[in-house]
């Protein structure tokens, strides 16, 4: 059975391994569903989406090949077009005491399908409470808010875990590429800029040459340490903020906390509109302690992947002309330290949290990607990919 699971698995292009299907295998043999009431359905989709699929990427796919393989309500109908909303509608909460809850009899599989089936034949209106119709509270084993010791949960959330097909929700619909973005989603775009290498203290076992040497020891145990092995790549984070970038505070934040941890070499500061001759790492403390561009410039080499983060949305004097800035009177306009820049870290790209819908109404941010040379992408997770294949090259 299992042997078809995984064959269904690799027919859906997911990059699922022998060894990744052994160690699933290992744990059921071990036991692992066996605790809190035994195996369920539920159990055993976690337990091999977390051994089987490396990327969080892969999610939504796992779940399509999973509900395919199980005969999974979307390959049956499909609800979204033949439910009435206001059939999902919980208006009661109906309690049972164990009696009764006993008394409520649990279908098999098939059985399931063909009731769900005839159900949506059937029925011509909305129920609630009841044992037999899909709605909301009651026994029935198709709807939500109720209890059924093995049912179908239909547009609701769920109360006591023993649906089969809690999965079908399909939780996974934020990969779209148009959606915003979350700290999760980030760090899997931000992947893609990756190259690793094992730099440090050696801290970690290095398990294949502590058995090549073993082995060539006669069997008395050599056991080896290696560096933990790190993302080497080096980013430098130039971020806007204030004015126009209040708006997009809470993802520019997202994007932020997801680079720290993704990359071990990373420094930042920050730049109001356009970049001049300094910026900072403090805005408590932007007028004292500033630190001048042309530093950051001489402090880190070519290696390092310089990345904006900003709407680039200003008036077109702070990018061209000297005194445009509208803080301070700038000696050079911001075109000028923007060439500086690219030209010194070859490796960069502009991250822009406005919609590419608008980019064409404004001035600006034309004026922006042409310095850029066209290289400002969209702060979703599209253009986070493509902005990290471009800087990976």
């Amino acid at each position: 059975m299992l042997i078809d699971f995984f064959q269904t698995l690799r027919a859906a292009r997911l990059p699922v391994s022998i060894r990744e299907f052994l160690v699933l295998l290992e744990g059921l043999q071990a036991g692992v569903l066996d605790d809190d009431g035994g195996p369920t359905v539920d159990k055993f989709y976690h337990l091999a989406r977390t051994t089987l699929v490396k990327d969080e990427v892969h999610f939504d796919k796992f779940d399509r090949a999973f509900g395919a393989y199980f005969k999974g309500v979307q390959a049956l109908t499909d609800f979204t077009g033949d439910i009435p909303l206001d059939w999902l509608r919980q208006v009661l909460e109906k309690e049972l005491s164990a009696a009764e809850k006993a008394a409520v009899g649990k279908m098999g599989w098939d059985e399931l399908m063909a009731t769900l089936r005839k159900r949506l034949e059937e029925q011509q209106e909305r129920h609630e409470g009841g044992s037999k119709w899909i709605g909301t509270g009651g026994t029935s084993p198709f709807g939500h808010g109720g209890h059924n010791p093995q049912g179908i949960r239909i547009g609701g959330p769920g109360r006591n875990r023993s649906a089969v097909k809690v999965w079908e929700q399909r939780a996974f619909r934020d990969y779209d590429d148009t959606l915003e973005l979350g700290t999760r989603n980030i760090k899997v775009a931000l992947r893609r800029l990756r190259r690793f290498a094992r730099e440090g203290a050696q801290s970690e076992l290095d398990l294949d040459g502590t058995i090549h040497h073993t082995a060539a020891n006669a069997g008395l145990l050599d056991i080896r340490m290696q560096a933990e092995r790190h993302n080497r790549i080096k980013v430098l984070l130039l971020m806007d903020v204030g004015g126009t970038m209040d708006e997009h505070v809470h993802r520019v934040e997202e994007l932020f906390s997801a680079a720290r941890s993704e990359f071990k070499h990373l420094e930042f500061y920050y730049f109001h509109n356009c970049v001049y001759d300094f910026m900072w790492k403090d805005n408590r403390r932007r007028y004292g302690e500033r630190t001048p561009t042309w530093e950051i410039i001489r402090k880190y080499n070519k290696d390092w992947k310089l990345i904006f983060i900003g709407d680039a949305t200003m008036s077109p004097y702070e990018i061209t002309q000297t005194g445009g800035s509208v803080e301070y009177g700038n000696e050079e306009p911001g075109a000028d330290w923007l060439q500086r820049l690219t030209h010194a870290f070859p490796a960069f790209a502009w991250i822009n949290p406005e919609p590419p819908g608008v980019w064409d109404y404004r001035q600006s941010i034309a004026m922006i990607q042409q310095l850029m040379s066209q290289r400002m992408f969209p702060l979703s997770l599209q253009g986070l990919e493509q902005a990290m294949r471009l800087l990976s090259r």
